[in-house]
């Protein structure tokens, strides 16, 4: 559909279709933001017509009681850095907006209770990735199936075991990545946030306790098919469903907290292997099923939290998702900003899709080859395949999937080999806590540019120290530090970056079937390490493994370096505008200006190194008040000291075009031809200093479209030529 048939259409709205046609040039722009520049929707819109959108969007949809709070919050929303100079603002209202900032984790208890006990599903996956990692240690002795030659006859048999045992513990990930994050689109679409979290609980209950049960290795790999769904959906949705709920200012802090419940689900089943390490015969199955513990909490609780306010936006239910953002921010004011804001920007996002001529309600298969074919969805597809990459190179999840089997190649007894693990599952939950904070400070990037090559010496450290004779009891001293240090510099980078940075980077008619493709990928390649690991732990030794992903360490910081983009602080809806940069012009901002930046001043210690010139920029604000009181606004163009000249060049350039107008009439009406339907923007230029160019389309009879950006001078305090009629947004010749 054409911009200019959208904008008549009779299924969109009125204030849609002011929005449709103010954006155009906002659309344009946004495939290639090669200046970095983050806008706000609702800058240059004059204030009377922003109130008049917003007294229009409560009429439709039944929300006038709320309509004084919806104009402040969108007032509020134009222009955030200016609260202060918002006459229509109170004095509470001031102070609560100030607090947003000076008191950032101040929020609704069911907000933390909902981060909290999303979350615990991520416990559900640490515990039973530590859970099969102590029944490494017995179960393929009791089904036969031991790659260890004490156990198995010939050399075949062992080769063959080792990949059954790595198939074993690689199949819910297996089922992740080619059935599980699939389905979770059409489950988040149909069920909701809540409903897809709840369907995954039950399967994270049902299939530990089935594994338990089990007797041959055929049966164990059904029930981790199965645990493998709950995982996935999970995986999926929780960390969706967190950022949505959360406010910009502290996200990446809620959101973080899907890794501190997984390390703390590793931490449990640590201790739940040592608790059940001497049940003799039965150890591996009580190991197995312990993991359902934490499913239990979570079907319980999920129901009594509020629907993620995006989802029932993009249902068109605005009046639930107003009641779920006031259970989720402080005061009605808040919760009337976030509405509005969010509204505006579904409903720009929706003239992206049309400009490119997809349609927001495709299927999953269309959708899913939109990631790779509009712009900015490849830009934000390609980051987080590469977060998610990242996390499987590093090398981790040997060591989650294998540390009592490595600890032991290391000397140690069955017991002591639990005991280390559990040592690094309390590590790796320790060093998990920094981030709430840091995540937001440092940001993503910074983050994981600072771990990566600390990951990539620790764990070479310990591959080295396997060639000190497992005689010294400095051998399995020094491995177990060296793996403690690696791990305490991965759970404050990779270990929360990865769901966070994915569940942000994708626009919400995308975001299920983006974070589909994210988690497949991670767990893609978390299958062939747990596949391959105790093949290549017999090939290489425990030094070659871990020399290898050393390496592997540095070629994904080389890959976080060149084309990972920057989400710290930024509205969901913001961050179309951080991926609307192209990937070369990232690329090259980071070679040419941060690493000579980064060279002088910390290998050469210039101290007096002026700082590195910003790649992303938010849109200049100025703030300008009218004659009137009631007449203030934001400027995105225009400064005050220069009105008159502004002016007299506008007038200037408005003749001129007219001139050119008239000669092009003419000479369509002597050519015997019917002169065609011309339509232009108007071109706002309110007391208020407000500066806007809308749609800018000509419809001509035969159906071609032309780009003729005529700009037509609208004062408001006098009577447009007679020679046009305002149409909407439109001046019709």
């Amino acid at each position: 559909m054409a911009d200019a048939e959208k904008i008549s259409s009779p299924e969109v709205s009125v204030p849609e279709r002011k929005s449709l046609g103010r954006r155009k040039e906002s659309v344009a722009a946004i495939n290639a933001n090669v200046t970095g520049e983050i806008k706000n929707p609702l800058i240059g819109i004059p204030k009377e017509q922003l109130i008049q959108d917003v007294e229009e969007f409560a009429t439709e949809n039944n929300l006038t009681e709320i309509t004084p709070w919806l104009i402040k919050g969108a007032l509020v929303a134009q222009s955030p850095h200016h609260v202060d100079n918002i006459h229509e603002l109170d004095a509470e209202d001031v102070r609560v907006l100030h607090e947003e900032t000076t008191h950032r984790w101040k929020h609704p208890r069911i907000l933390y209770v909902t981060i909290i006990l999303n979350s615990i599903a991520a416990a559900i996956q640490g515990w039973d990735q530590t859970g099969s990692n102590g029944a490494n240690l017995t179960f393929a002795i009791a089904m036969n199936i031991s790659d260890d030659p004490t156990y198995c006859s010939t050399p075949s048999i062992c080769n063959t075991n080792s990949w059954i045992v790595g198939f074993v513990n690689s199949a819910p990930y297996i089922t992740i990545c080619l059935f599980a994050a699939w389905i979770s689109d059409p489950l988040n679409h149909y069920l909701g946030r809540r409903g897809t979290i709840f369907l995954a609980a039950i399967f994270s209950l049902l299939a530990p306790i089935g594994s338990g049960f089990t007797q041959k290795w055929g049966q164990l790999v059904a029930c981790r098919v199965l645990l493998g769904l709950g995982m996935g959906l999970k995986e999926v949705t929780v960390p969706v469903y967190s950022a949505e709920a959360a406010p910009t200012n502290i996200r990446g802090g809620l959101v973080m907290s899907w890794q501190v419940w997984t390390a703390f689900g590793i931490f449990l089943g640590t201790c739940a292997n040592l608790v059940f390490a001497n049940s003799g015969h039965i150890a591996w199955r009580l190991q197995f099923a312990s993991a359902f513990v934490p499913a239990v909490p979570l079907i319980l609780g999920i129901w009594f939290c509020p629907e993620s306010p995006r989802w029932l936006l993009k249902k068109k239910r605005v009046g639930k998702a107003y009641e779920s953002l006031l259970r989720l921010r402080n005061t009605p004011l808040q919760a009337a900003r976030d509405l509005y804001f969010i509204h505006a920007q579904l409903v720009y996002e929706d003239v992206l899709l049309e400009e490119k001529g997809l349609s927001k309600n495709s299927n999953m298969v269309t959708r899913f080859i939109e990631l790779f074919t509009i712009p900015r969805l490849r830009r934000a597809t390609q980051a987080s395949g590469v977060v998610m990459i990242a996390q499987q190179m590093c090398g981790i999840n040997i060591i989650a999937f294998y540390s009592s089997t490595i600890f032991s190649e290391s000397g140690a007894s069955n017991i002591g080999a639990l005991l280390a693990s559990f040592g690094f599952g309390l590590v790796n939950f320790v060093f998990a806590w920094p981030a709430i904070w840091t995540i937001d400070t440092f940001g993503r990037r910074g983050l994981l540019l600072f771990t990566f090559p600390n990951m990539c010496w620790s764990l070479l450290a310990a591959g080295m120290c396997y060639f000190i004779p497992q005689s010294s009891r400095a051998h399995l001293g020094l491995v177990t530090f060296f793996i403690y240090i690696y791990d305490a510099f991965y759970s404050p980078g990779e270990g929360p970056v990865p769901f966070t940075y994915s569940a942000e980077v994708f626009p919400l008619s995308h975001r299920e079937v983006g974070m589909s493709w994210a988690v497949a990928t991670n767990n893609f390649w978390a299958t062939v390490v747990s596949l391959t690991f105790p093949r290549q732990l017999k090939a290489f030794g425990v030094s070659g493994a871990f020399g290898f992903y050393a390496a592997m360490n540095m070629i994904a910081f080389g890959m976080i370096f060149l084309f990972l983009y920057e989400t710290k602080q930024r509205t969901l809806e913001e961050l179309d505008y951080v991926f609307g940069i192209p990937i070369r012009t990232h690329s090259k901002y980071q070679l040419t200006k941060v690493l000579p930046w980064w060279i002088k001043r910390w290998l050469l210690m210039r101290k007096n190194t002026p700082p590195c010139e910003e790649l992303y920029k938010f849109e200049d604000e100025v703030w300008v008040e009218s004659d009137r009181d009631e007449s203030k606004g934001v400027s995105s163009g225009v400064e005050t000291g220069h009105k008159e000249m502004v002016i007299f060049y506008l007038q200037l350039i408005m003749q001129l075009q007219s001139l050119l107008l008239t000669l092009l009439v003419a000479g369509s009406a002597s050519a015997g031809l019917n002169p065609p339907a011309w339509k232009f923007p108007i071109f706002h230029y309110a007391k208020t200093s407000t500066c806007k160019f809308g749609n800018c389309a000509a419809v001509c009879p035969n159906g071609a479209e032309y780009d003729c950006c005529v700009n037509y001078l609208e004062n408001p305090c006098t009577t447009p030529s007679k020679r046009a009629t305002i149409e909407g947004d439109t001046i019709q010749i």
